[in-house]
């Protein structure tokens, strides 16, 4: 990637202890190279700062976004995307970061490499979510893992009919449907037994959660269809969540449609790691 960085938008998760000092270090280092940080509400008093700036005003002003946390905070960061195609250097300071594969050792050599042209990044593909509800659309989400749909914890097993592209594919009947990215392949959906997808592979995954039908496995498409679910009118406490962080109770009759987001994240990759040495480290193959 070749690109004139000239303001650099840092997004910290507020609650890890480390924060204040990785912040102050990036914002000394960005002054000597006469670059304009720009940190976010949340953000700017961890540096000392009164004010800083809303995320959309933030992505929509930044050459670069520099996100300090976990795997959570670039997943809230992902999801104020608009049509600005900002490269983002995660950074991990939590702990299992499949997304944030940036260490803090490697930061400002990533950076410089940024500024060098010399850095490589991955478009990873995110997925626009509608709640269709009486025939308009009543809410809508952007995702870069997932979309979720379960049963409330009382609840009994859920029927949700799936059509892929207008054609039906079948009722499932489980505790609940993730319609996942391949980045989000090892998120939910692992845990649900889906398999892992290479992240830039153009493809979604529909992967059921506990199926009574044991023969219902997990389904890899094109990322060119759409998937639409739909509830049972007599159904109750059905959750749709996106990324595991926002979403809302669903009503009967309720349709869900997932479709590929024109808006792709670009993913500033490490220049010491791969795909797969991070799935050796995180999922601890190998290992005994």
């Amino acid at each position: 990637m070749n690109r004139d960085i000239r303001r650099i938008g840092i997004i910290a998760k507020p609650k890890l202890s480390t924060v204040s000092t990785v912040l102050h270090q990036l914002t000394e280092w960005c002054a000597v190279r006469q670059i304009q940080p720009l940190l976010d509400k949340d953000t700017a008093p961890l540096a000392g700062q009164a004010e800083g700036l809303e995320r959309n005003g933030l992505v929509a002003a930044s050459d670069l976004i520099v996100v300090l946390g976990g795997d959570g905070t670039l997943l809230s960061v992902a999801r104020v995307l608009d049509s600005h195609s900002v490269p983002i250097l995660a950074v991990n300071l939590g702990s299992l970061g499949f997304l944030t594969e940036i260490t803090l050792e490697e930061t400002f050599a990533t950076l410089e490499s940024v500024l060098a042209g010399k850095a490589t990044s991955q478009a990873r593909m995110m997925i626009d979510v509608a709640v269709l509800r009486e025939g308009r659309c009543f809410a809508e989400y952007r995702a870069l893992n997932d979309a979720v749909l379960t049963k409330g914890a009382l609840a009994r097993i859920i029927d949700i009919d799936v059509n892929i592209d207008n054609q039906f594919v079948a009722t499932y009947k489980a505790d609940g449907l993730i319609v996942s990215t391949p980045t989000g392949s090892t998120a939910y959906a692992l845990s649900a037994g889906g398999p892992i997808v290479y992240p830039t592979l153009g493809a979604m995954l529909v992967t059921p959660i506990a199926s009574h039908t044991l023969t219902f496995r997990a389904l890899v498409v094109p990322d060119s269809v759409t998937v639409e679910m739909s509830l049972k009118a007599t159904q109750e406490s059905v959750y749709l969540t996106v990324d595991g962080q926002v979403g809302l109770a669903l009503k009967g009759e309720d349709r869900i449609r997932v479709r590929k987001s024109a808006i792709a994240l670009e993913l500033i990759e490490s220049s010491n790691k791969n795909f797969f040495d991070i799935l050796r480290r995180k999922l601890k193959w190998g290992e005994r």
